[in-house]
């Protein structure tokens, strides 16, 4: 039983940096999403689906960042570092609130990436420089989506596990 334990709070870890690292790394390709073509920038922020994605990237890289202490603690030294229920409610209730922020951010990012992808395709046919720039921005957007769908989908798996492990049934 104690080994089993401890397999589950090093998974918590792992899984907790792998969500730290997948939300950063969404929010780095997203920031620096941008082209230039004759003298306009077309950047991110000028779509606001794009920025809704960099919100949810960095919600999940701010509660990874508070989580990831707690989680090392318990790892290292076996326990938790606040006992009680209230870091249990507080993986429980923050996992799942994050998990579902980054999904809608995920949905936000694919479904803006595909329509300006479809608007690009009837409105600049013919004219390659500015469709292949254009179609470049919006695959990068398609990428950074893609990024932080790892990142939900490893907060998804951290969600199964707290509920475990409030209910008593995981450790």
């Amino acid at each position: 039983m104690a080994t089993s334990k401890r397999i589950i709070i090093n998974s918590i870890v792992v899984l907790r940096i792998l969500t730290l690292s997948a939300c950063a790394a969404a929010g780095a390709l997203i920031v620096t999403n941008n082209f230039k073509l004759d003298g306009n920038k077309a950047k991110f922020s000028d779509i606001r689906g794009y920025r809704y994605v960099l919100a949810a990237a960095a919600g999940g890289v701010l509660y990874s960042l508070i989580q990831l202490p707690f989680a090392l603690y318990q790892a290292v030294k076996g326990k938790r570092l606040i006992n009680g229920q209230f870091l249990l409610m507080f993986d429980f209730y923050g996992d799942k609130v994050i998990a579902f922020f980054l999904a809608s951010g995920v949905g936000v990012g694919f479904g803006v990436s595909i329509e300006l992808k479809l608007l690009i395709d009837q409105l600049l046919d013919g004219l390659d420089e500015i469709e292949d720039k254009s179609k470049r921005f919006v695959d990068r957007g398609s990428i950074a989506s893609g990024v932080l769908l790892v990142g939900f989908v490893t907060m998804a798996i951290l969600t199964i596990l707290t509920s475990a492990n409030r209910n008593g049934r995981a450790f």
